[in-house]
């Protein structure tokens, strides 16, 4: 059995996780004899990650081939209907149960990422790592569950919103003023601040995908 290169990760996450920060991309043939020599793993394990992932949805048959999912108008615009409750949902609870540390995280998180405005890739795993810690400070572990779920989802989307132009400064300016609600323990406030962020960055991947069906 070949020894891992990546203890303490099993297959299914680290195929997850490469799917997550664009190794594989929406369309990507994945190969049993390929991801066990690239992650230093055995097939079996490879066979039954590729299984789970399939059953999730995150991978799709191609003939007898599996390949990473890809997301149409109707279903993004689903996923995007989910995500947006359930982001709702924690911001409130975050607002509810945070402690003063989570939201001085947060507040971190937030001045921090203003310095990657420019890099629409690095912002948009800050922007992943800052509804994390959302979702962590809302103490629901059933929630947490659900919303990961979306988050892997979202993977299988090409490209980020974060990459249309002024985008980056203004999806800042929107966390800032989650994180205000948050701290003031302002459930209403969060909530609706979270969901006009999730309904904005939906309509900059409406506007996204229509300026690329033109091309």
């Amino acid at each position: 059995m070949s020894q891992s290169r990546h203890p303490g990760k099993d297959a299914y996450s680290l195929i997850l996780e490469a799917i997550d920060i664009g190794v594989y991309k929406p369309g990507d043939r994945l190969v049993e004899s390929e991801l066990a020599e690239r992650f230093g793993v055995s097939r079996t394990p490879i066979r039954e990650a590729l299984q789970r992932l399939e059953t999730q949805s995150l991978l799709e048959r191609d003939g007898r081939s599996l390949i990473v999912a890809s997301l149409d108008h109707n279903q993004m615009a689903e996923l995007y209907v989910v995500r947006r409750e359930l982001e709702g949902l924690a911001a409130r609870l975050a607002a509810r149960h945070a402690t003063e540390e989570e939201i001085r995280v947060l507040q971190d998180m937030v001045a921090e990422d203003d310095a990657l405005v420019d890099d629409p890739s690095a912002l948009s795993r800050a922007n992943r790592r800052f509804h994390e810690q959302i979702h962590l400070a809302s103490h629901n572990r059933y929630l947490v569950q659900q919303l990961d779920l979306v988050h892997r989802t979202m993977a299988l989307m090409a490209t980020t919103s974060l990459a249309a132009q002024g985008r980056g400064e203004l999806a800042q300016g929107e966390h800032k003023g989650i994180v205000e609600a948050i701290a003031a323990h302002d459930e209403d406030g969060a909530e609706r601040a979270l969901k006009e962020h999730i309904s904005v960055a939906f309509m900059t991947r409406l506007k996204q995908d229509a300026i690329q069906r033109e091309k």
